[in-house]
């Protein structure tokens, strides 16, 4: 259901900092918290927050990859030509 609500500026931005913190939209934050000061089970929500990606070699001796804008570059035309001259 939707409902216009009306708060302070700094309430507003305060809540849209800790949610985006939580990797959670400005939605879920509200539900959860109204959830909360009324007693009741957060509905679990589908959790579309930041990815972790693995850090291969962390930690350890393994040798680093050093990737480059231009190298990013070369690849991305190298598989446009390939793309658009092949067939």
């Amino acid at each position: 259901m939707r409902t216009t609500i009306d708060m302070p500026t700094s309430l507003m931005r305060a809540a849209k900092a800790r949610a985006a913190e939580h990797g959670e939209s400005l939605k879920d934050l509200v539900n959860r918290a109204i959830a909360h000061e009324l007693g009741l089970p957060a509905a679990p929500q589908a959790k579309m927050g930041r990815v972790t990606l693995p850090l291969i070699g962390h930690g350890t001796t393994a040798p680093t990859v050093l990737v480059t804008n231009d190298d990013i570059e070369a690849a991305l035309e190298a598989e446009d030509i390939e793309r658009y001259t092949t067939g």
